[in-house]
């Protein structure tokens, strides 16, 4: 296991994709703020509000409808964001289950053309509780692939390959997930919990985050020997990382 403030990356640009509006905000809000703190540029990106699968609270309300549910959970990423300094957009291609099509894996490797990411984190590919998570997974391989894949750049608008790693699921032990990264998020951490606190429709995974940033703190500091460190976030890296020596 390693350690990279701000996973390394002064000026440059971090993507985040999440199948749903809030993944961002458990999983990688530190390093979000970190990155930001560092210097960098980064954006999230949500393929789906979670409306249906992650907004029980939501439709506990008497006349609730659909579209407030999105405007809802819209604003609640949008200000989570903000917490952080990141940009904030969303989809809509609808949860529970997450489909798409060429068009939408399109669009996403459009916008990675544009933004050109020298970082990329999104979900695991398994997760056996939640149907969209690995679809999500697929969606980015796919459009990252497009964007720097051998052969492209001959004839098609491309951005540089990136980092490509991925954040911890919920029970990491079931998905697959072995971390190889993981982030001091001590200096940005209030950052962090005033981005949870926006996720009033999942309020209850406040406390489950909070707590699993301060285990993985302990973790952190007993990889480093670094005792200031308090809070970190964990990630799996999906490619190396290529260094002057080691």
């Amino acid at each position: 296991m390693t350690t990279i403030p701000a996973l390394d990356r002064s000026a440059g640009r971090l993507l985040v994709v999440g199948a749903h509006s809030a993944d961002f905000v458990w999983r990688a809000a530190g390093a979000v703020a970190a990155f930001v703190q560092a210097g960098g540029e980064a954006k999230v990106v949500a393929l789906t509000y979670g409306e249906r699968g992650e907004s029980g609270v939501l439709w506990q309300e008497e006349g609730q409808t659909e579209e407030n549910v999105k405007k809802i959970r819209h604003g609640e990423a949008e200000r989570a964001s903000q917490h952080l300094g990141a940009s904030f957009e969303a989809f809509d291609l609808g949860d529970y289950p997450l489909v798409n099509d060429h068009s939408d894996i399109e669009r996403l490797a459009e916008l990675m053309r544009d933004f050109a990411p020298t970082v990329v984190l999104t979900h695991p590919d398994q997760d056996p509780f939640n149907p969209d998570h690995p679809v999500a997974y697929q969606m980015v391989q796919k459009a990252r692939l497009m964007t720097s894949g051998a052969g492209v750049e001959s004839g098609f608008k491309t951005a540089p390959p990136s980092e490509f790693l991925v954040f911890e699921p919920h029970q990491p032990e079931l998905c697959g997930f072995v971390p190889s990264v993981f982030v001091d998020i001590t200096s940005v951490f209030e950052q962090k919990k005033a981005a949870m606190a926006e996720m009033k429709a999942q309020a209850y995974l406040q406390t489950y985050y909070a707590e699993r940033a301060e285990h993985r703190g302990n973790h952190a500091r007993k990889v480093t020997g670094n005792k200031e460190i308090r809070q970190a976030e964990a990630f799996m890296r999906l490619v190396p990382n290529v260094v002057a020596s080691l």
